[in-house]
């Protein structure tokens, strides 16, 4: 391509990821704002004099650390429960082939595009049949699992399809068990798409809503993602301290992504070439 088209394609790129990225910044500004700066006509896209105290004020009201603990313990479980159980899922279906196998895929398939709003009642009717709304965080933590789990198995199966079948058969001519190859070979070449994968998985369950409120009433086992929602008044709407509050919630996850972006791309494609 030439010059110009590089320069117009990057031209493009850079308004595209202005206009994508500038909800964020309008959150970040927002949250050092007063209020009346808020509604201000024309709009201050720079502050004139910027509230930091918003955040302390937001942290000791809002109790933010009680709510991000409960975010971390949800999405560690989230994460355990769906790598050990996709891990083994995608392996056997990156390495069988056969009708029930492609049965199986394409089940995964389409789990996968299920709202989670349509899935919540089944699940809440069947968790209070078997006694688990007795223990709202773990029911939660399974409910989230069953929504990370076809992404993790359809990522993880990229990834093991990449290891090479030869070398499975050479540790088992030296005697390993199918399950030793697939612990002692299998699982430490697909590390990189493995653990990718549980980081995207991780990140799901730390801002999960949905499952979340509908199981989750106890204030005190409640996520983040909740919090912010309690936070709100019903006769006034303090916008400022309500993104001081989404800004601190969210900036951990956008600078994991922005530490972890080029393993994420090349976990993400671990399989498109062979």
């Amino acid at each position: 391509m030439s010059v110009v088209t590089n320069r117009a394609l990057l031209l493009v790129a850079i308004v595209l990821a202005a206009i994508y990225l500038f909800p964020l910044y309008w959150m970040y500004l927002t949250s050092i704002k007063t209020q009346s700066a808020i509604f201000s006509v024309p709009p201050q896209f720079l502050p004139d004099t910027p509230q930091w105290g918003n955040y302390a004020t937001i942290w000791e009201l809002a109790n933010i650390p009680r709510y991000m603990w409960n975010s971390l313990v949800i999405a560690t479980g989230v994460t355990l429960i769906t790598g050990i159980l996709g891990a083994g899922c995608a392996y056997v279906l990156a390495r069988y082939r056969n009708w029930w196998i492609d049965m199986a895929l394409f089940t995964v398939l389409m789990l996968q595009v299920l709202p989670p709003s349509l899935m919540v009642t089944p699940i809440f009717v069947g968790f209070s049949w078997a006694g688990l709304l007795e223990y709202p965080r773990f029911a939660a933590v399974l409910a989230i699992s069953a929504k990370t789990l076809p992404f993790f198995v359809i990522l993880c199966r990229a990834a093991f399809m990449t290891v090479p079948r030869e070398l499975e058969e050479a540790a088992l001519v030296d005697g390993n068990s199918r399950a030793g190859a697939f612990v002692m070979i299998v699982l430490p070449l697909a590390r990189n798409g493995i653990l990718i994968a549980a980081l995207i998985v991780f990140m799901q369950g730390f801002g999960e809503y949905v499952y979340s409120a509908s199981i989750i009433a106890e204030n005190r086992l409640q996520p983040a993602s909740i919090g912010m929602t309690n936070y709100l008044q019903p006769n006034q709407v303090n916008w400022n301290a309500i993104m001081a509050y989404a800004a601190t919630y969210v900036t951990p996850v956008l600078a994991a992504f922005v530490i972890l972006q080029r393993q994420i791309v090349n976990g993400l494609t671990a399989g498109a070439l062979k």
